[in-house]
């Protein structure tokens, strides 16, 4: 590795101590075999949020805090002041000693020596992963190879906070080992070298680009080429292993986010299991309701391109593209319909969003049963409905099954592509056809032209220093992952462009759908020869760069002020 941190840890030493854990296997566990161990990292897989569970309406799946959703009133900033206390602070931790105890503890229980690689493995996968996720919240962390006591106090750290480049070049190696000494085997519910590469593409695709446009005007890190360089190769390589593997597209997108049972599909990696009879979520009952959904933002609507010529609305050569519904009346019911729009543009947006337009006084009912449903933007949000299911589990919170992609082919294919258009742009070689032939089996799927190295236009939004290459890249992931796994907020802080969150800069992110005049039952506001709703009710977003980071819990720096507050924090 080139100018990844080779730095021996010597001053800084991390203890951490938490209460019991009350939802799985005691945190000083008495392993007895092999099995004990599989049981308790079994709770690892369980902590993966999936869709949500019980009552929660699925906010663990997708995020408000981005451009492609917008609520009533504007969603804050995720902390706008400093918490006393953070879940995400304090889960990350107690992840983190979880992994160290198995670690610790791993080479005094009855099984082979080759077990034991296996799921020491595991441990360094979870250490990783859960330390990657505290990173990108927090920046710079302590770093443990070792647990500690439990307190009935809380989690107690000592020792000063260390660089994260620090940080994630040790994380880059507890990968490394898990990629090399996981279990080589077919499960999608397990943990095995395919899931370790999988995360190890994440993660790496992340640092590598986040290294790349940091920037020291927002209080950050100068870019470090180099480490981007680095990350960037490592994704590419985890990527490879995935697609040489057998895996492969499914034939239906939306089958992907509504399936009852993901174990046959073939583009699955790794998936979070749901059952009419076990554990079960509220994300269908929460896009499928009364209450008004969180509509997809206009922002996100006009992202998506045409299907004739792949192209955005502003260069493309479609004729067809009046954004207004067509009105329809049958009886009493009037219907906005979007049905011949949708028929336009990439397959993935009419998969994603329904067929009419559905607000304040002018509902729609999905399927021809059911509730009548009402949007935030106006566009309603069925991507992860499933008419099959019987209508009490369907529309009742807690009462859904379909399982939980977290992680598939798309994304390694959406990952694999951007490290090399990255790559291209620091200098390490050019993209070939070859490199983009993933993503364009999705834009095939989705019914839109290829993508090639050289696009052969230029969309005019692309104001920010990216090549026409690596900015349709963005698009495509951003269209393919819609409202994924708070993925669209994650890559705006890795892009270096949080500040497209600020809504008056950018109202289009707060805008919903067109109208051709003011109606009484919503607010619009107009642009050029259209009125589009308006979900601001006087509220605004504003951007500032301490948003970068999370603040440090104000609890945790009573109990160890040597940790520091994060900047302007």
């Amino acid at each position: 590795m080139k100018n990844i941190y080779k730095i021996v840890l010597s001053a800084a030493v991390l203890l951490v101590g938490c209460t019991k854990d009350e939802s799985g296997p005691d945190v000083n566990p008495d392993w007895i075999d092999e099995d004990s161990v599989s049981a308790y990292c079994n709770e690892f897989y369980e902590g993966f949020s999936g869709y949500g569970e019980g009552t929660k309406e699925g906010d663990s799946y997708f995020k408000l805090l981005s451009d492609d959703q917008a609520i009533t009133g504007v969603a804050k900033w995720t902390y706008t002041d400093v918490p006393s206390n953070s879940p995400t602070w304090n889960e990350g931790w107690k992840a983190i000693r979880r992994a160290n105890l198995l670690l610790e503890k791993i080479a005094d229980v009855p099984m082979s020596e080759a077990r034991q690689i296996h799921w020491t493995a595991v441990g360094r996968l979870m250490r990783g992963w859960h330390y990657y996720h505290l990173v990108r919240m927090y920046g710079n962390l302590p770093w443990t190879e070792h647990s500690a006591d439990i307190s009935k106090d809380g989690y107690l750290l000592s020792g000063a906070r260390i660089d994260r480049d620090i940080v994630m070049s040790k994380v880059l190696a507890d990968l490394n080992y898990a990629c090399t000494n996981t279990d080589e085997n077919n499960s999608k519910t397990t943990f095995n070298r395919a899931v370790a590469n999988a995360m190890k593409a994440e993660i790496c695709l992340y640092e590598g680009t986040f290294r790349k446009y940091r920037s020291e005007a927002d209080g950050q890190k100068a870019p470090d080429t180099d480490g981007a360089s680095d990350f960037l190769e490592e994704a590419k390589k985890a990527c490879t292993y995935i697609t040489a593997q057998d895996y492969r597209l499914n034939d239906s997108y939306q089958g992907n986010y509504n399936s009852t049972d993901l174990s046959s599909n073939p583009e699955m990696i790794f998936y979070k299991d749901y059952a009419v009879g076990g554990k079960r979520h509220s994300l269908i009952a929460a896009t499928s309701s009364s209450v008004p959904i969180f509509g997809m933002s206009k922002d996100a609507f006009e992202s998506y391109l045409f299907r004739k010529d792949g192209k955005p609305v502003s260069v493309t050569s479609e004729t067809n593209i009046n954004d207004l519904p067509h009105k329809i009346e049958t009886g009493t019911t009037t219907v906005y319909s979007i049905f011949e729009i949708l028929k336009l543009r990439d397959a993935r947006l009419g998969l994603t969003i329904d067929t009419a337009q559905c607000f304040i006084g002018c509902p729609f009912i999905r399927f021809a049963s059911g509730l009548p449903m009402t949007s935030t933007t106006g566009y309603g949000i069925c991507k992860y409905d499933n008419k099959e299911l019987d209508a009490t589990d369907r529309n009742v919170p807690g009462g859904n099954y379909t399982d939980a992609p977290l992680f598939w082919l798309s994304v390694v294919y959406l990952q694999y592509a951007e490290a090399c258009a990255e790559l291209a742009e620091l200098g390490a070689g050019s993209v070939s056809e070859s490199d983009l032939a993933g993503l364009n089996e999705l834009r095939a799927r989705a019914q839109l032209p290829d993508l090639l190295p050289r696009p052969g236009f230029s969309d005019p939004k692309n104001t920010i220093g990216v090549s026409d290459l690596l900015w349709e890249i963005r698009r495509e992931r951003r269209c393919e992952l819609m409202f994924d796994n708070n993925t669209r907020y994650w890559d705006l802080v890795r892009w270096h462009q949080l500040n497209k969150l600020d809504t008056d800069a950018y109202p289009d992110i707060v805008l919903g759908v067109a109208t051709a005049a003011p109606r009484t039952e919503i607010t619009t506001v107009q642009k050029y020869d259209r009125y589009y709703l308006d979900t601001r009710s006087g509220n605004k977003r504003t951007y500032d760069k301490k948003y970068y980071l999370y603040p440090i819990p104000s609890g945790q720096l009573t109990r160890t002020p040597g940790l520091g507050q994060n900047p302007e924090w």
